[in-house]
């Protein structure tokens, strides 16, 4: 089975647990950092987690992550809206990618409502806070197992 996956965090998920709590929740950064390589550990996956506030540093680590993982977990946050250049590079991967979403980004302000990358990736999870990290991890193990058939 495959089983390398790398969980990519947009800007300001770095300030989890400080910002917009009713949007976010109280988890800090750190701490959903554990939950999400506990759980990956769980379910046999090797886990890289990562964030930048930096959009082509996140290109860099989408690009990168074509030769050394299985799959992608994407939490874009706000470049989710604006970034062709994420777009593009995700493009490129050719693997499985789930893009996520602590707050359901279709309930909040109308500019939230398009994402860029949606259209280039498997599947999404939106709006179930921190859990939505965990149901995506168990997703991408799923996907992972089946490719193997």
């Amino acid at each position: 089975m495959n089983n390398k996956i790398i969980i990519i965090n947009g800007p300001n998920l770095n300030l989890l647990g400080e910002r917009e709590q009713s949007q976010y929740g109280s988890i800090t950064f750190k701490e959903l950092r554990k939950i999400c390589i506990n759980k990956s550990e769980e379910l046999g996956l090797v886990t890289e987690f990562s964030q930048s506030n930096v959009e082509g540093e996140l290109v860099n680590l989408i690009q990168n992550a074509r030769k050394k993982f299985d799959g992608m977990i994407l939490n874009a946050a706000a470049f989710t809206h604006t970034s062709v250049a994420i777009r593009d590079a995700l493009n490129v991967f050719k693997k499985p990618i789930i893009e996520l979403h602590i707050s359901n980004i279709y309930k909040r302000e109308e500019f939230r409502h398009k994402s860029l990358i949606s259209d280039v990736v498997t599947g999404g999870i939106f709006g179930l806070g921190a859990d939505g990290y965990i149901l995506a991890i168990i997703s991408m193990q799923k996907l992972l197992k089946n490719e193997d058939r």
